[in-house]
């Protein structure tokens, strides 16, 4: 099996998952009540002593955030004459966390826990924003470290720091009182289907792109 389909694979896998939580959230949120309050006591048995970390942290998924960096890695790609790469990116961020995920919220209309908020939000929670739009930037950030960093040893420490990230902008939702657990987790899934299924797509139109120019 090549790696495309080990992607394929793995995206019907997150989809799967994605579509289970849509279905339970919907129809029998009263289900998932066990999972989302283990994993929330867990998390938030670190309160208080962790408010300036998770408050920090949680601001690299912000929407001011993410534009602001999504529009930096924009101008170096297009600058470089990497257009494939740019159209990929910019079609994840646009598509799946400005467009698509909003239009999820407004479908499943899922209250947002009834914790106390750290911080203000006024949307719905299912799935997570800043999980889905974390995912699919960094996500993105991770497939693309190759482009830029020659050593292996970077990249695969590059790419480690940004898994981590991603995992904990998702934590710090939690910590923070306004998502559950499954928010997080439908969000990363969300986010991560667009991925692999798109990733193998994105590749072959790249290298089709390389050899055209090594033609010339």
């Amino acid at each position: 099996m090549n790696k495309k389909l080990y992607m394929q694979f793995a995206g019907s896998c997150t989809f799967l998952i994605f579509a289970f939580l849509s279905y339970v959230v919907k129809f029998y949120p009263a289900w998932l009540q066990p999972f989302d309050n283990i994993i929330t006591s867990v998390v938030r048995s670190l309160y208080p002593n962790w408010d300036g970390f998770f408050l920090w942290i949680t601001q690299f998924g912000n929407v001011a955030s993410i534009a602001i960096l999504f529009l930096a890695m924009l101008f170096v790609l297009v600058y470089g004459k990497k257009y494939v790469d740019a159209l990929w990116l910019s079609m994840g961020v646009i598509t799946i966390a400005v467009v698509i995920n909003p239009l999820l919220k407004l479908f499943f209309t899922r209250e947002r826990p009834l914790l106390e908020h750290l911080v203000v939000e006024t949307s719905f929670s299912f799935p997570s924003g800043h999980a889905t739009a974390s995912m699919v930037f960094y996500g993105s950030l991770i497939l693309l470290v190759p482009l830029f960093i020659q050593s292996k040893a970077w990249c695969i420490s590059l790419q480690t720091c940004l898994a981590i990230f991603i995992l904990l902008i998702g934590i710090s939702r939690i910590y923070l009182g306004v998502h559950f657990p499954t928010d997080i987790l439908g969000g990363y899934c969300e986010g991560l289907t667009w991925l692999l299924f798109t990733y193998p797509i994105y590749r072959k139109q790249r290298l089709i792109k390389v050899l055209q120019k090594k033609q010339l």
